[in-house]
């Protein structure tokens, strides 16, 4: 579904305290920029934000940062957090949490090796035409970069209403080296649904009767970071 473009939507991001603006600035000093050594955790496509911001309020002792490329539907996250944060005195308002407009195949360019402790794939686009699937999220491409950035004991959380796309990645994930830690394809029937915290699509969709699907992956073993086979052979 193509995007609604908003006009000054650009303007709107580009002035916003809340987006980190050249994050490759940060590259291997997040805990510089956040004033802290917690774990940071990351969502990719985080869309309007409502899983990350629950997580930052819910889990003050870890920096969060929610990825989106679309200035539309940045801006929109942008705001809700203001909004829920506008009636809270100073020292209440979350310092844990920021968003970043940027691309997720420039994850290596933003962060070392071993940066991130979690990642976090939420009802991301299924990309169904074959031709389309290296764009997938959870395809070999994207997740020899989440080999690069996440520490050695990181994992992978992936949320899906689609159950085609959630078959595939479950042949794909493996496939890249990685282990199926955990799978269901009915996550609010299961007793780790007490602690889920739900994306606005998850809600959606939930009401509507759709079985969720989740799958945790850690890696099997870990590959060196080659730049050059980032810089010049990843395949998107």
């Amino acid at each position: 579904m193509r995007l609604r473009h908003i006009p000054g939507c650009e303007d709107f991001v580009a002035g916003s305290t809340s987006v980190v603006h050249s994050p490759e600035q940060y590259q291997g000093r997040w805990s510089q920029f956040f004033g802290n050594t917690h774990p940071i955790e990351l969502e990719i496509g985080m869309g309007k934000g409502q899983f990350i911001r629950e997580l930052s309020r819910r889990r003050p002792e870890v920096n969060f940062l929610g990825l989106e490329r679309y200035e539309t539907v940045l801006m929109k996250a942008i705001q809700r957090k203001e909004r829920e944060e506008a009636e809270l005195p100073e020292y209440l308002r979350r310092r844990n949490l920021y968003f970043l407009c940027e691309d997720a195949r420039r994850l290596p360019e933003l962060f070392s090796e071993g940066e991130i402790s979690k990642l976090y794939l939420n009802f991301s686009d299924p990309w169904p035409k074959a031709s389309h699937a290296p764009r997938r999220l959870t395809s070999p491409a994207f997740m020899k970069l989440y080999d690069i950035v996440l520490a050695a004991a990181g994992q992978v959380e992936f949320k899906t209403d689609n159950q085609a796309l959630f078959a595939w990645s479950l042949e794909a994930i493996p496939e890249a080296g990685w282990e199926l830690r955990y799978v269901t394809h009915d996550l609010h029937a299961e007793p780790e649904a007490a602690d889920n915290v739900m994306t606005e699509y998850e809600e959606k969709f939930s009401a509507k009767g759709q079985k969720i699907c989740k799958l945790i992956a850690v890696r099997k073993s870990r590959k060196a970071y080659n730049k050059e086979d980032h810089d010049g052979k990843a395949a998107f």
